[in-house]
């Protein structure tokens, strides 16, 4: 009888170990799980919704051989803004990277209104307020003036001094710009 009691403990302690081997198994394949759920989270995150979980943040963007800084304080779905003194729209399609940004993305689903306000949405409210602004763009130098209107794929500035309103006599030329060409919108804060 001492010795059934002794296999007993023998078969206690295989159960034990096949169950910690199981356990360790099992949390191995929950962690290999964990890491492949976050590869594909990361690998479907766009820049926008990097941007987005920024909001509030001092960044310093790269656009062309510029750099812009300041603190974000919008983001549309393909355009963000850096405000302060001076406020600053840049294309995302414009932005060649991003220093400050965190780890964390804004992964919700964007509201309906949201998705609508492209970067046209924003020419045309910079239009309708008729603000002076700095255009940047892919060939030439920055030049100063108004937007008088945007179309489907362009834009119409109205070239003048930066220091003098929108009025005819001030107006030097008028250009029309590609919105593809276009790297960002300077504006002195309105306030």
């Amino acid at each position: 009888m001492t010795g059934y009691g002794r296999g007993a403990v023998r078969w206690d302690e295989l159960f034990a170990d096949l169950e910690a081997q199981l356990a360790a198994g099992e949390a191995v394949a929950l962690a290999v799980e964990v890491d492949q759920e976050q590869r594909r989270e990361t690998g479907t995150t766009t820049l926008v919704q990097r941007l987005r979980a920024a909001l509030g943040q001092e960044l310093v963007l790269g656009v062309g051989d510029q750099v812009v800084r300041g603190r974000l304080v919008a983001v549309g779905p393909d355009w963000v803004l850096t405000g302060g003194a001076v406020q600053t729209l840049v294309p995302c399609a414009a932005v060649g990277w991003v220093q400050g940004l965190g780890r964390g993305a804004d992964t919700a689903p964007p509201g309906h209104v949201w998705s609508r306000l492209g970067l046209r949405s924003a020419l045309r409210g910079l239009a309708r307020d008729r603000a002076a602004v700095q255009m940047h763009v892919s060939a030439g130098p920055a030049v100063s003036g108004t937007i008088d209107r945007v179309g489907a794929d362009h834009l119409d500035l109205a070239v003048h001094p930066p220091d003098e309103p929108r009025r005819a006599a001030a107006v030097t030329a008028v250009r029309t710009i590609a919105l593809d060409a276009v790297r960002a919108v300077v504006r002195a804060d309105p306030t």
